[in-house]
């Protein structure tokens, strides 16, 4: 019994000593994996900043690429010849630039400044050391950087060659001479090479001496010697650049955690190791999930997510109340197509905001997909909700485009459960049902469930305004009855390309959204006269033709029939809905057809 005891008390002690063996591993292999992951992580952000410095270092070179560049144009437009030279230089001149050349069939000619650089009136082409490098550049029609070179005033250069070429009138190129910029060099990318100094980093700037070489000579440094240093290699003017990057603490920068472990901490920062390690995978965890099951436009739910938050509340609380929403936009895919996909997401940003602040308390919000979106009100019955629901429906909604306001509506369908659904998968169906009797009652508006709905109903929905206008045989518009104020607010495609226009908001700009816009000068009062008197005598009744000249892009007329009738508009008030027939074409069909029967 006494060994038996022993036995369970040494086993005992070994089990913590175990756990220590195996957490000792455990956090030398955490730290270890971190310290490599933390020296790649100081090798990339070294890679950044090289490649974030020797873009800077581009771009200040073309600084001095942009001056050959700026004489070339200057002769280019005075044919061949730079008038007052001295006073064009003079204002190129900055503390980069040692001098600005111009060598006319390869020679140099003019130098500024003059003093100390009269050596440089060489003859490019045939020099010995430079000769080979300018012909080349002549040949390639290339800017070509030469150096680095010491200079008479001290210092190091690099010299700017650009081959200047005239266009002759057979399309040849005919040489006409270079255009030279002497750079002094650190001092062109000083700004970026302190910059990176003083952000921590050694670093060495090498080139090549001339594109005919692969050699590299140093440029400038802050050290004479690297070790392991990471490298971003760039061209410019014909030359291979390479910038070497180092962190001034070097690559292997001590931590604490190394003497913690030793000092006997290792068991507690093991399980503070692992603790911060589980709220990371977790923190991630609900990020991504959070991605998985949100609408990237809107930030609702998605139809994933919103599913799974209503299947958790019905689990939890499935004896309890609660109301389906689906709505949309009206005439959505309109929206789209007249004022742009940009500005049906602005829309729907914009609703699903309004939704947000409308029903966000003890509610599932979720975007459905396109202009569709579902809600779940938790708690509530119909009675309570029905309000609340009716005037979110009736609220004002508008867009602008272009300066200008527009109003769009919403439908809404509902349904309560478990009155109109025995199970929780069937209430948005429901919903959805009702939606779809708005639709088939004119839109705008919103309606619940009842039992009297079939789903048979919503094949009956085949077919929207804008289709119908699209396929519709026949020239419409629609325009606000307003003698004062009257404005066109639709036209469809048959009736834009009647009058010659492009698209929509080319019929606008060309009728100004006027009536009198398509109607000739001459004609428009007897119009107007007669549209009105027919709706005064007949009391609301259908308008019967007017027949007028009608406007078209090309300033051409045409004449048409124009049948319309007037309805009142909810949000517009008194419009006329205006079908628009040629005469001239209905004329000459019915004579022809009078003809062949004769």
């Amino acid at each position: 019994m006494k060994c038996d005891k022993n036995k369970v008390i040494k086993v005992k002690w070994l089990l913590p000593l175990a756990v220590l063996i195996v957490s000792i591993t455990v956090l030398y292999m955490i730290v270890r994996n971190a310290d490599i992951a933390r020296y790649n992580q100081i090798r990339t952000k070294a890679k950044l900043n090289a490649v974030t410095y020797a873009d800077r270092m581009t771009t200040e070179l073309h600084k001095g690429i942009g001056i050959t560049n700026s004489l070339e144009q200057i002769i280019i437009s005075e044919n061949g010849k730079i008038h007052k030279f001295k006073t064009v230089a003079q204002s190129m001149m900055n503390n980069y630039v040692q001098s600005i050349q111009i060598a006319p069939a390869g020679i140099v000619s003019n130098i500024y400044p003059e003093e100390r650089n009269e050596a440089a009136k060489i003859d490019l082409i045939h020099d010995e050391t430079r000769g080979e490098i300018v012909r080349y550049g002549i040949e390639n029609d290339l800017v070509i950087m030469q150096g680095p070179f010491e200079l008479n005033q001290g210092g190091y250069g690099i010299a700017i060659r650009n081959p200047v070429f005239f266009k002759n009138n057979d399309g040849s190129k005919k040489f006409w001479g270079l255009t030279i910029v002497i750079i002094r060099v650190p001092e062109i990318f000083l700004k970026s090479v302190n910059s990176l100094s003083e952000f921590g980093y050694d670093y060495c700037l090498y080139k090549t001496a001339s594109p005919l070489t692969d050699e590299y000579k140093m440029i400038d440094g802050s050290v004479s010697e690297m070790i392991d240093p990471v490298s971003h290699k760039f061209r410019v003017g014909g030359c291979t650049w390479k910038l070497d990057v180092v962190p001034k603490d070097g690559w292997n920068q001590k931590s604490n955690m190394h003497p913690i472990i030793l000092a006997g901490s290792v068991i507690i920062l093991l399980l503070e190791g692992l603790v911060i390690a589980l709220l990371i995978m977790q923190e991630q965890w609900i990020i991504f999930k959070s991605l998985a099951i949100t609408d990237s436009l809107t930030g609702m739910l998605n139809r994933t997510g919103f599913n799974e938050q209503f299947d958790r509340y019905l689990s939890k609380e499935g004896s309890r109340r609660c109301i389906g929403i689906m709505l949309d936009v009206d005439n959505f895919k309109s929206i789209n197509d007249v004022y742009g996909h940009a500005l049906g997401d602005k829309v729907l940003k914009k609703l699903s905001e309004s939704i947000k602040r409308t029903f966000s308390d003890n509610s599932i919000l979720g975007r459905n997909g396109g202009d569709e979106f579902c809600i779940i009100l938790k708690d509530t019955g119909i009675d309570e909700a029905r309000k609340q629901i009716e005037n979110f429906c009736k609220a004002e909604r508008k867009f602008k485009y272009k300066g200008k306001e527009y109003n769009y509506s919403i439908s809404i369908g509902y349904a309560e459960y478990p009155l109109h659904s025995e199970k929780g998968s069937e209430l948005l169906r429901c919903a959805d049902m009702a939606l779809y009797e708005v639709k088939l009652k004119g839109k705008n508006g919103c309606f619940c469930y009842n039992n009297e709905i079939h789903s048979s109903k919503r094949t009956q929905l085949g077919f929207k305004l804008n289709d119908i206008s699209l396929n519709l045989p026949g020239a419409f518009f629609i325009y606000k009855a307003d003698k004062k104020n009257g404005q066109i607010l639709y036209a469809n495609q048959e009736m834009i390309q009647f009058v010659g226009c492009k698209d929509l908001e080319d019929f606008f700009d060309f009728t100004n959204k006027k009536f009198s816009g398509l109607v000739h000068p001459d004609e428009y009062r007897s119009v107007e006269e007669s549209i009105w008197g027919q709706i005064t005598l007949n009391e609301g009744q259908s308008n019967d033709y007017v027949q007028y000249r009608m406007a078209v892009k090309d300033g051409g007329y045409k004449n048409v029939l124009d049948f319309g009738r007037i309805v009142d508009s909810e949000y517009y008030g008194p419009v006329f809905y205006v079908l628009v027939i040629g005469y001239d074409n209905i004329k000459e069909h019915y004579e022809l057809r009078d003809s062949d029967n004769n």
